[in-house]
């Protein structure tokens, strides 16, 4: 069934996501040069990817999240929106710890939850929008590499 877009929540929910993180990157100033530093592991990606990919995923996020606002209200959607809360401000925290503490082995259990919440999210779109779920594994995909670089930096590094 095909339902009109609804721009304001549309846009609400994407500037939500983006803004997450947007409002992270003021925390961490000089990430690039950080990540340059650090010692990466193989398979590590070009510092210029991650802003690309992640402001990919926080679209994704929104427009995810946005698909859940309009299903009908009940304890399910609830639910899954709280785990999507949750799960930003999760994310929000993330870069914080990794490249403003160094802290990196904090920031991989950090991650590890992450991971959980957005699987937790992501089960719970799918149960109701089946659109919403696959927008969210690229995510899912995308933090489980990072869970493997973030392991490298913090345990083997």
């Amino acid at each position: 069934m095909q339902t009109k877009i609804q721009w304001k929540p549309l846009l609400i929910s994407v500037g939500l996501s983006l803004g997450v993180g947007i409002l992270s990157s003021l925390f961490t100033p000089n990430i690039a040069g950080e990540y340059a530093a650090i010692p990466n592991p193989p398979l590590a990606p070009p510092g210029w990817l991650f802003p690309v990919v992640w402001t990919v995923l926080y679209v994704l996020m929104g427009v995810a999240a946005y698909l859940i606002w309009l299903e009908p209200s009940g304890e399910e959607k609830r639910s899954a929106l709280l785990y999507y809360g949750a799960q930003l401000i999760v994310n929000f925290f993330w870069p914080v710890i990794f490249f403003r503490l160094d802290a990196y082995v904090t920031a991989f259990f950090w991650l590890l939850l992450l991971w959980y919440l957005v699987f937790v999210t992501w089960q719970k779109f799918s149960e109701l929008n089946k659109v919403a779920g696959y927008l969210l594994v690229p995510y899912l995909v995308w933090l489980t590499f990072a869970a493997y670089l973030n392991f490298y930096i913090a345990f083997l590094g």
